[in-house]
């Protein structure tokens, strides 16, 4: 029973009009960080000779990159490998000849983290004139993106808001407060790498020409505001 003797009728809260807009943002980053991968093989008919000459030659390598100035938490073992041979020989040209192949074959690789970019090209000539037998990078990367990555993201949020105006006041309404805001994207990379690889013994007359170069850093962000 209604004693005010008022009808309302029927109340319905309906939704508030929305626009949803995505904002983006981009800058380039200096490289900060040179990754670099050595390894060494041996081959020979004894097992434990084929394992010696792989390790006097790495723990050589590994000395000469802490003399460099490289720190023990930037040098990682990647693989180690001895395998025995199954095939007993390989042809090879003229085919009236043949080569007998050893039997027991070792490696080891390392990966080294540089985290001065201006030391590339003396890191990467230093390796090349070592006993490693085979030498890649620099392939480069940042070191952080977080830093990047805040300034970014309150660009993008800029570059939402922006948009989200000039579609309202096309529209003839008005832009309200900010409903939600969903963070999306990633850090995109374009890194730089040089690869050379070289016999122990080899030396480097000329240095090797590197070029740290730049990233790509991107964020984006999925708003949505309320219209009025």
């Amino acid at each position: 029973m209604n004693t005010l003797g008022i009808s309302w009728g029927k109340v319905e809260f309906l939704p508030a009009s929305t626009i949803t807009v995505t904002g983006e943002a981009k800058k380039q980053e200096s490289n900060q960080i040179a990754n670099f991968y050595a390894g060494v093989s041996a081959s020979n008919d004894d097992k434990q000779e084929a394992i010696d000459e792989v390790n006097t030659k790495m723990t050589d390598i590994v000395k000469k990159i802490k003399e460099f100035g490289i720190e023990d938490k930037d040098i990682q073992t990647q693989n180690v490998n001895v395998n025995e041979n199954q095939q007993a020989e390989i042809l090879i040209y003229p085919p009236t000849d043949s080569k007998q192949q050893a039997k027991w074959s070792a490696n080891n690789s390392i990966t080294i983290t540089l985290r001065d970019v201006a030391k590339a090209q003396a890191l990467t000539d230093m390796l090349t004139a070592t006993g490693a037998t085979n030498v890649s990078g620099p392939n480069y990367s940042l070191d952080s993106y977080s830093d990047a990555s805040e300034d970014l993201l309150a660009d993008a949020i800029v570059d939402a808001k922006t948009k989200a105006e000039k579609i309202a006041k096309a529209s003839g309404r008005r832009l309200g407060k900010v409903i939600t805001v969903s963070e999306g994207g990633s850090p995109v990379y374009y890194p730089v790498a040089l690869e050379s690889k070289g016999r122990g013994g080899d030396t480097t007359s000329v240095p090797t020409p590197v070029e740290p170069g730049s990233q790509t850093v991107y964020k984006s962000v999925t708003v949505v505001f309320e219209l009025r």
